[in-house]
């Protein structure tokens, strides 16, 4: 039984020398990081695609059962909208190959304008698709949250292939104004669409957004605090990815809400105690 959680990213300024030693190299990070989360979303490879060897200190870096949910590039979600691209696609499930088993989803992120008209693209992209992955689709097209026959026609579609559907809840950050730079950032970035909670494979994925003030970032995950938990005892393996707008304390809130699940499932193991800030790196 296992709940694994993390944030969007695995360095932050904000975290260097409070929650993650201060004097680590760019390169020994991940490490430390991942004694604090067991997963993260893998944003950067949307805008480009790294080199093998980078990938292999990845893998260096995160014990076997560490979750990566790593985003397809831009040129091919967004660019080529699943039509083409197989030479970047290439590129990139090369790139990624050493991550192993550490690769728990292949996350596709549509961009709003996918509409369900585009679904039958998306079908056919799924199928060229390698089989040896897990893949998670993330759209952000109101009507697939809003018009019935639309979200059936997309689950449909994952069925097949055993796709997950990704929600991004950004339902706290827009029930009130923005108070905070950060957030007013978020507030211009940020898709609208209404929360989703319907898992459809063993395996979900949810992203969290909530707001600087950490008392609403709590109020507002309690409907996932109760999703997890009823995941987890159906023997479902959630991943919860806790985002606020300016992530100064995402790792400590991503921890926060494992141990909001485990005093709802008590035979969910506890995270690991995370690195001290002074305390020398050692291998896993």
């Amino acid at each position: 039984m296992r709940l694994h959680v993390g944030c969007a990213m695995w360095t932050h300024a904000r975290w260097q020398g409070r929650l993650l030693p201060g004097h680590l190299p760019q390169g020994e990070r991940l490490r430390a990081y991942a004694t604090w989360c067991d997963a993260v979303e893998g944003n950067t490879t949307f805008y480009a695609t790294p080199s093998r060897a980078t990938v292999e200190t990845w893998a260096a870096q995160t014990p076997p059962d560490f979750r990566f949910v790593v985003k397809l590039p831009k040129p091919v979600t967004h660019e080529h909208r699943l039509a083409g691209g197989e030479a970047e696609l290439g590129a990139f499930l090369d790139a990624i190959e050493p991550l192993g088993p550490r690769v728990h989803a292949l996350w596709v992120q549509l961009p709003g304008s996918f509409a369900p008209s585009d679904v039958g693209v998306l079908a056919a992209f799924l199928r060229r698709l390698p089989r040896g992955h897990s893949y998670a689709v993330e759209v952000r097209h109101r009507a697939f949250f809003e018009d019935e026959r639309s979200e059936r026609l997309l689950e449909r579609v994952l069925a097949p292939v055993a796709a997950e559907w990704v929600p991004f809840d950004t339902t706290v950050m827009f029930a009130s104004p923005p108070t905070s730079d950060a957030e007013r950032d978020a507030w211009t970035k940020k898709p609208r669409v209404p929360r989703r909670s319907r898992a459809l494979t063993g395996r979900p994925i949810v992203r969290y957004l909530g707001r600087d003030d950490e008392r609403r970032t709590v109020e507002g995950w309690r409907p996932w605090v109760e999703t997890a938990a009823e995941w987890l005892r159906e023997g479902r393996s959630p991943t919860v990815f806790i985002h606020t707008p300016d992530n100064a304390d995402a790792p400590l809130l991503a921890r926060r809400f494992h141990d909001e699940v485990r005093a709802r499932v008590p035979g969910l193991a506890p995270l690991p105690d995370p690195m001290p800030d002074d305390e020398p790196l050692t291998l896993f």
